[in-house]
């Protein structure tokens, strides 16, 4: 497995812990295991960024560019709902 590999792995790891903890923050049933999931899901939301940075640094992390146009067209779009 080479470091593209490992770093995509990781970062799927870490967003599925994004996600496990963002659902424990809103269905818990108290106020202090909320704040223990939001705490959690806060260092994971980080630990996740770093992840993505390293990517796209590295240029194994592409994002498309869109034209202003597209970006115009759907605004107008939802914005007539």
């Amino acid at each position: 497995m080479n470091d593209k590999q490992l770093m995509e792995n990781e970062l799927l790891v870490i967003k599925g812990v994004c996600d496990l903890y963002l659902h424990g923050t809103l269905e818990s049933s108290t106020a202090e295991v909320h704040q223990a999931f939001k705490d959690a899901l806060n260092i994971s939301l980080d630990i996740q960024n770093k992840i993505y940075n390293l990517m796209t640094e590295k240029g194994w992390y592409k994002t498309d560019v869109v034209e202003q146009a597209k970006i115009n067209n759907v605004k107008q779009k939802f914005s007539q709902n």
